[in-house]
């Protein structure tokens, strides 16, 4: 993984996202499904310069959907919670 854009695919902005960054300034994002802690680490600090205390990751599984007979499955994907520093924030979700 060499770049931030590689890594960090979209924001993840919902409820308990945007409650999670007021109370505990920690960011959600999609990820790349290889994308380790530090490679995340790394591209959030990169591309927002802030410092990154902790990141979690969570494996999320694709819903199985029906079309009639048909049954199909959503593709799987990652999810990246990042807490930042005391003091930093992105600015980029502050209109969210």
């Amino acid at each position: 993984m060499k770049y931030a854009h590689e890594i960090l695919l979209r924001p993840i902005v919902t409820e308990k996202s945007m409650l999670a960054r007021e109370n505990n300034n920690q960011y959600a994002f999609k990820v790349n499904p290889d994308a380790t802690k530090l490679d995340i680490t790394n591209a959030v600090e990169k591309a927002f310069s802030v410092k990154v205390v902790e990141v979690r990751t969570v494996n999320v599984l694709g819903k199985k959907k029906r079309r009639g007979r048909l049954v199909g499955k959503r593709a799987d994907w990652k999810k990246a919670i990042v807490r930042l520093a005391q003091g930093d924030s992105i600015k980029y979700f502050e209109g969210a």
